[in-house]
C-alpha cells in the first residue's frame, strides 16, 4: 500500500437556508479508509438531508460511490460519520487529497407509509398502499415478485394512496413488493416492504372434494352389483348304473 498524504483538513461550510450549517470536524486514515466527521447544524431537527462526498482527485466532479454510514437520503441534522474506502475506490493511490461533504435538504417525491401495507394478502383480493407526497408529478405504481415486475400503473396521482385488486393468477409467495417511481424523474423510486401473496383457498380445502369423491366411487354401497369370489362347490363324483 503506498503512502496516502492527506491536505490539511479542509471545513467546508453549507448555508442551505438561515440556521443551517454544514463543516467537516475531522478526518481519520484508518488502513484503507478515510473515516469523515461532520456535523449538520440546523434550527429544525425534523429536517432530512441528502448528503453526498466528494474527492478533489476528479475536482469534486461526482460523489464517492464506496462510501457507509450516515450518506446519502434521510440523513438527520447532528453529529455524523462516514467512511470512504479509498481502495476500492481509486485502488492503490498516492498523493494529497481534499475531500467535501455536500448537503441538501431533503424532501422525498414520496414517503411510504409502512402500516398502510399487510403483511400478507390473498389473491384476488384488494391490495392498498398510501404514502406522504412530496411534489404533484404523477407517479407509476409497480407490483414486482422478486426482480420480476408482474403489473403495474403508470402517471397514477402522486396523490398518497393506491388500490388494485390482487390477480388470481399470482403465484404465491412471500417476495412482493411495490415500487413507486417518479414519473419526472425515473432515478427516484422507492419499495416497500416485501409482503406476502397467498392462495384464496388453502390448497387442502381445494384438495378434499376430489378425495370425497374417490372415496365414494372406492367404497361399497347401496346399489351396486356385488361379486363372489367363493370357490364353487365341489362337482359330486360320477355313479356307476
Amino acid at each position: 500500500m503506498r503512502i496516502l498524504l492527506l491536505t490539511p483538513l479542509l471545513m467546508l461550510c453549507f448555508y442551505a437556508n438561515y440556521g443551517q450549517k454544514l463543516q467537516i470536524t475531522r478526518l481519520e486514515l484508518v488502513n484503507d479508509q478515510l473515516v469523515v466527521h461532520y456535523s449538520i447544524d440546523d434550527s429544525n431537527p425534523n429536517n432530512e438531508y441528502l448528503v453526498s462526498l466528494y474527492a478533489s482527485k476528479d475536482n469534486f466532479s461526482a460523489p464517492l460511490t464506496k462510501v457507509s454510514g450516515d450518506i446519502g437520503q434521510e440523513v438527520k441534522p447532528g453529529q455524523r460519520k462516514a467512511t470512504w474506502n479509498i481502495r476500492a475506490e481509486y485502488g492503490d493511490f498516492a498523493g494529497p487529497l481534499s475531500v467535501e461533504v455536500r448537503a441538501n435538504v431533503f424532501i422525498p417525491f414520496a414517503r411510504i407509509k409502512s402500516a398502510s401495507l399487510n403483511k400478507k394478502y390473498k389473491r384476488g383480493k384488494n391490495l392498498s398502499v398510501g404514502w406522504r407526497p412530496g411534489n404533484t408529478n404523477p407517479v407509476h405504481i409497480e407490483l414486482f415478485k422478486g426482480s420480476t415486475r408482474m403489473s403495474g400503473e403508470l402517471n397514477h396521482p402522486n396523490n398518497g394512496s393506491f388500490s388494485t385488486q390482487l390477480d388470481k393468477g399470482l403465484k404465491p409467495g412471500k417476495d412482493y413488493r411495490l415500487k413507486i417511481t417518479d414519473s419526472k424523474t425515473p432515478s427516484e423510486f422507492v419499495y416497500t416492504e416485501n409482503f406476502r401473496i397467498k392462495r384464496k383457498f388453502p390448497l387442502l380445502i381445494k384438495l378434499l372434494p376430489i378425495a370425497g369423491i374417490a372415496a365414494f366411487l372406492g367404497g361399497g354401497g347401496g346399489g351396486g352389483a356385488e361379486t363372489d369370489n367363493s370357490l364353487p362347490n365341489p362337482s359330486a363324483p360320477p355313479t356307476n348304473n
